[in-house]
């Protein structure tokens, strides 16, 4: 198991490789500043770590710019939950973990609280959104935000892409669409489409078919 200041330093050097991955992206990507509500959760889960990981924490995060950079990568990953999902998970993990959580293990505890909320995980989204016949629409889905999901990414990627490619790429767009219903969207599905009209029966066909129906009654 790592300890607590080899996953800071991990968690240092993605941040990192993240910021000069998007420098030399074609074009800058503006992205709101992320709510004052979600920052103040960011350090409330510091402080909660801080006081019941103690020792760790402070092994882990040695000076403040590895705290601040810390923040900033979870902060960034865990800023389409809502506040209140991020508080719960903290203290679940806080209750049952005896080692520093790495974000990984957060948001995994994202997902079971999400779950509670009666959001498939991702990965039981995934596997549905996969498997849902056509046509989509009038598919029995677990949530909405499971076939919006499922949209934004293309049903048809979604069917001929590769896991590797498909999965992180539906995990985003899902849990957009997570954030969107948790926030109090109405995630409405679209009418299922109607069944195809019955083809036309001409009138021998018809009369065939009444006398072979009188047959039937009489016998």
């Amino acid at each position: 198991m790592e300890t607590g200041e080899r996953l800071a330093k991990r968690a240092a050097r993605e941040l990192a490789t993240s910021s000069k991955s998007s420098a030399i992206a074609a074009g800058p990507v503006e992205r709101p500043p992320p709510p004052a509500e979600l920052v103040d959760a960011i350090n409330q889960i510091f402080a909660l770590f801080r006081i019941n990981y103690h020792n760790q924490f402070y092994s882990a995060f040695a000076d403040t710019a590895l705290l601040d950079q810390a923040k900033r990568l979870w902060l960034e990953s865990l800023r389409h939950l809502p506040p209140g999902v991020l508080l719960v998970a903290a203290r679940a993990l806080i209750e049952a973990e005896a080692y520093l959580p790495t974000l990984s293990r957060m948001l995994a505890a994202c997902d079971e609280q999400l779950a509670a909320l009666g959001l498939p995980t991702p990965r039981a989204a995934y596997r549905e959104a996969c498997n849902a016949p056509s046509p989509k629409a009038a598919h029995d889905w677990s949530h909405p935000a499971v076939y919006y999901a499922g949209r934004a990414l293309g049903w048809d990627r979604l069917r001929s892409a590769p896991e590797r490619d498909s999965w992180p790429e539906f995990q985003r767009h899902y849990r957009d669409w997570c954030r969107r219903a948790l926030s109090g969207e109405i995630l409405a599905l679209p009418a299922a489409p109607a069944p195809a009209p019955a083809a036309p029966v001409d009138r021998a066909e018809g009369h065939r078919r009444l006398q072979a129906l009188r047959r039937e009654l009489e016998s």
